[in-house]
């Protein structure tokens, strides 16, 4: 049981419901209840866990989801807020742009970025930078290549980059998005 907060934070993040979320935590202590036969001991059994909770997630969404969600960040800019920190104007307080932008950006901001992400994405980045996991076990966890885990993580930080951008020009300390930049 000492891994059942950070499941349902987890599940949290990936479902944005607190029923759904528990549910999903519930579904995947019974699956590993039921093939913890199969569960080799000594190997981390915080990522095995991880992977049942991703891999039931996933599971469910597909079969509520049927088509697969298209995302277009294609035009997302490596660098764009730093970018565009380089343009703020009347830093008067000795900080530097980057402190500046960051102490006015809250967690809320930060985390309805995070649920802007499409799902690919969205888990990637969570698993890395929320989680903590490494490459190998995000790429165990999610069933797929390290290289798919690597350009997803790269693309959700680009996007995640993009929106906070956004968000930080329309507060006024970062210029407005130019298109044709």
């Amino acid at each position: 049981m000492e891994y059942m907060q950070p499941l349902y934070t987890a599940a949290l993040r990936m479902t944005r419901n607190p029923a759904d979320a528990e549910d999903l935590v519930q579904e995947t202590f019974l699956k590993a209840y039921r093939s913890f036969d199969r569960f080799e001991e000594g190997t981390n059994l915080k990522a095995w866990l991880y992977k049942i909770l991703t891999n039931t997630y996933i599971n469910s969404y597909r079969a509520a989801k049927r088509r697969p969600e298209k995302a277009d960040v294609e035009d997302v800019e490596d660098l764009y807020m730093y970018r565009r920190l380089s343009e703020l104007q009347g830093l008067d307080t000795g900080e530097s742009a980057e402190d500046e932008v960051l102490s006015r950006i809250t967690d809320d901001e930060v985390k309805e970025a995070i649920e802007s992400l499409p799902d690919t994405f969205r888990m990637a980045v969570l698993l890395a930078d929320v989680e903590g996991f490494s490459y190998k076990e995000i790429a165990e966890i999610t069933e797929v290549p390290i290289g798919t885990v690597m350009s997803r993580i790269h693309r959700g930080r680009r996007a995640l980059q993009k929106a906070l951008t956004e968000y930080a020009a329309g507060l006024g300390l970062v210029a407005a998005t130019d298109p044709g930049r």
